[in-house]
């Protein structure tokens, strides 16, 4: 009995222990699955992220695709409706000249009708000549008919040669008329113009801003000295590193220019070496004048030109007339020439000759008196030119009757150089005439050295003689001059006068 219930209670124990493993295996199984369900749920989402992105970038790419294919689709409709729209315009043109040529058609069709009906009419009348002719032939003897028709004869005979005779002179004319625009648009074909544009003013670069005070000086002394020497304003303001030179002549834009470049390299600015720069800056503006003129001879091939006829021409390289420069005007005048002339069978060399030194008068300065035409016509007649040269210089304004067919081609050629777009500015000659006159009377007065018109004309600055005029008399100087301005001169607003007297002692020591 003992022994049965100790084998039952160790069954039990048994069965005991066995339920207690299995129920702790059991939930061992179920947290290691449960833990296998989180990580192949975790795994389920990534794959299900992964698949969701591809999904994306795959419609993504799709719609990319399809966007491109409607943007190609809609170019190749915007191309086919722009073709479709040019065939409707070409169809549009072809139907208006159709149109036109159908009224074309139908005025030539009333002209012919109206013509028929014209002959008709001239038929009938001539018809009716006719019968009456024969009425009154039959009335008549011989010798009256032979009488009347050759008086008949004469009259018809007489209207054909008017007739005749005034085709040949419409049909000359034509034949000249063509001839001559055959020759002129050969020419000017022959010639490459560039337009030209004026300046009144250059922009000098300083290497720092500190220089300005130096140009300047001690209370302005220094600006002043060099305006008073070159004849221009200077116009230092605000711009960085930059100094404006105004003027309007370009000679003196240029010795100025020339001047203060070298002063500022230099680096030395005082009144004394001031005036040494800009008589430098002179000398050094004549050599390119020398230069100048000998380039315009050599360009033409000119040979035999007096040494002085070469200066002065090289002069116009700084002269502008109406916006133009005077010596590629005379230059291009002279090439134009010479075409004309080989076209006309005259000698090409007299003809650029001509047009070449046509304007030098504009380069002299008060050696003769007269317009410029004829100034520089009396400037190369005493240089030897011959009297055919001469005559052209003098009569390319019409200002003296042409004696050869060579003053007309200069007078031809001068108007084609004028009149091309972009040659000339009417009022810009104004203006540098207004500031000539203004310096010119100034000049007039008795003891002054020289006159600038400056400011663009809004003031005269006159040097005067030390030894020849005193301080009361410059005033009185000033006073004689402002009423002269107001008497003669035409100016849009107020002329300032100003009157500069100074004495100045100079020594050296050795």
């Amino acid at each position: 009995m003992d022994v049965t219930s100790s084998s039952v209670l160790a069954l039990l124990a048994g069965f005991g222990i066995a339920f207690v493993a299995s129920w702790i295996v059991t939930k061992h199984a179920r947290v290691r699955a449960s833990h296998d369900a989180d990580s192949l749920l975790q795994i389920a989402k990534r794959e299900a992220d992964v698949t969701a992105k591809e999904m994306r970038s795959k419609l993504e790419l799709e719609l990319e695709e399809r966007r491109s294919e409607i943007g190609r689709e809609a170019k190749r409709m915007e191309m086919e409706i722009e073709v479709r729209l040019n065939e409707i315009k070409s169809h549009e043109e072809s139907l208006a000249a159709l149109d036109h040529e159908l009224r074309l058609r139908e005025k030539n069709i009333e002209d012919e009708l109206k013509e028929a009906r014209e002959s008709r009419q001239s038929l009938k009348e001539m018809s009716s000549d006719v019968r009456r002719t024969m009425a009154n032939l039959a009335s008549m003897d011989v010798e009256e008919i032979k009488t009347e028709l050759r008086a008949q004869v004469e009259i018809e005979c007489n209207d054909e040669l008017v007739r005749m005779r005034r085709d040949l002179l419409e049909r000359s004319e034509a034949d000249i008329a063509r001839e001559a625009k055959r020759t002129l648009l050969a020419a000017m074909q022959r010639i490459s113009s560039k337009p030209n544009s004026e300046i009144s003013a250059v922009i000098v670069q300083l290497p720092n801003d500190d220089m300005k005070g130096r140009i300047i000086g001690r209370e302005g002394r220094n600006i002043k000295c060099f305006e008073t020497a070159t004849g221009t304003t200077l116009l230092i303001d605000e711009s960085p590193q930059m100094v404006l030179i105004s003027s309007f002549d370009p000679v003196r834009r240029e010795v100025a220019r020339t001047a203060l470049e070298r002063l500022v390299k230099d680096g030395r600015i005082h009144p004394a070496t001031i005036e040494e720069f800009v008589g430098e800056a002179r000398v050094d503006v004549d050599q390119i004048v020398e230069n100048a003129g000998d380039a315009a001879i050599s360009q033409l091939k000119i040979s035999r030109l007096h040494p002085e006829i070469i200066t002065v021409l090289g002069k116009l390289k700084f002269r502008t007339s109406y916006s133009q420069n005077v010596l590629e005007h005379s230059v291009e005048v002279g090439q134009l020439c010479s075409i004309i002339a080989s076209e006309l069978g005259l000698d090409p060399n007299v003809a650029k000759r001509a047009g070449l030194l046509h304007d030098i008068g504009k380069a002299i300065d008060g050696e003769y008196e007269g317009s410029h035409a004829m100034v520089g016509a009396d400037f190369v007649k005493a240089r030897e030119e011959n009297d055919v040269v001469v005559n052209a210089v003098a009569a390319h304004h019409e200002e003296v009757p042409s004696e050869t067919l060579y003053a007309g081609i200069v007078i031809l050629a001068d108007t084609i150089s004028a009149v091309r777009p972009g040659a000339r500015a009417e009022s810009i000659a104004a203006y540098i005439d207004r500031l000539k006159s203004l310096e010119t009377l100034a000049l007039s007065f008795p003891g002054v050295k020289s006159a600038y018109a400056i400011q663009a004309g809004r003031e005269v600055r006159v040097v005067v003689d030390p030894s020849r005029i005193n301080d009361q008399e410059a005033q009185a100087l000033s006073k004689s001059m402002r009423e002269k301005i107001e008497g003669e001169l035409e100016y849009p607003s107020t002329i300032r006068i100003t009157i500069i007297r100074e004495q100045r002692y100079t020594e050296t020591a050795t």
